[in-house]
């Protein structure tokens, strides 16, 4: 039985208190098997989220499907469970924010900066964005998933940047960095952005290997951004 069978088991057809259910399943699951519990808390993670984003945008368009899709290669004999697991999401009662301060769970250790919690948020802008505008009601969401997951302003600000460019792509606030900032401080930063995008290190920290298309994306990003400011600079 694969594990998504084995967790619509667990959850049986109750909605009302499914994602905790979810949860709960996640956690027996895998005790002893870190590695395999951080890989399905994060998909579940996305699929729940996801789930919940597109209620509260009342609209579920082809492209965001699709998105998610691109995110998860999911085999046809699975799919039925998915889309199980996933209605159940919509129609928990717990709401997201209920499930998003369970998702700190993930962060074990009291981590400074939960770099899993980023990669779920980076996976619904990717979602977010798939029907050409992150509407208002999306928008609002996402920051108050940033919000229950401790990411700041700062941080939210510059994942936005990765996907919504509203006054113009700024390279800068992508890298987290000022004009004012030395170059070598801003190529340490890039370098340091780049390394903990690497697919190993993803993996290693229970990121699926699907998530390797959005991960890809995000370094071109970087990687656009440091050249935009070695030109700006050298042009100065």
């Amino acid at each position: 039985m694969s594990f998504w069978a084995r967790l619509i088991e667990l959850v049986g057809d109750a909605a009302s208190d499914a994602i905790s259910r979810v949860i709960e399943a996640v956690r027996t699951l895998f005790e002893g098997d870190p590695e395999t519990r951080r890989r399905v808390a994060f998909s579940v993670a996305m699929i729940a989220l996801s789930a919940k984003m597109a209620k509260a945008d009342g609209v579920v368009s082809n492209a965001e499907v699709q998105a998610f899709r691109d995110i998860f290669s999911i085999p046809q004999q699975e799919e039925e469970n998915v889309a199980r697991l996933y209605n159940l999401a919509k129609q928990d009662v717990a709401g997201f924010e209920h499930y998003a301060r369970r998702l700190r769970g993930l962060c074990e250790g009291g981590e400074e900066r939960c770099l899993i919690l980023e990669d779920i948020l980076d996976g619904l802008f990717h979602i977010a964005k798939a029907d050409g505008a992150i509407h208002e009601r999306e928008l609002g969401f996402l920051q108050r998933v940033a919000e229950i997951f401790g990411i700041d302003e700062d941080q939210f600000a510059r994942i936005m940047a990765r996907h919504v460019h509203v006054d113009g792509f700024d390279p800068y606030l992508i890298l987290g960095v000022t004009r004012d900032t030395d170059l070598a401080e801003i190529k340490r930063r890039y370098r340091r952005a780049v390394a903990e995008n690497h697919p190993d290190r993803l993996l290693a920290r229970g990121v699926p290997e699907e998530f390797i298309t959005i991960a890809t994306d995000r370094t071109a990003k970087l990687n656009a951004a440091f050249e935009a400011i070695e030109r700006d600079r050298i042009a100065a």
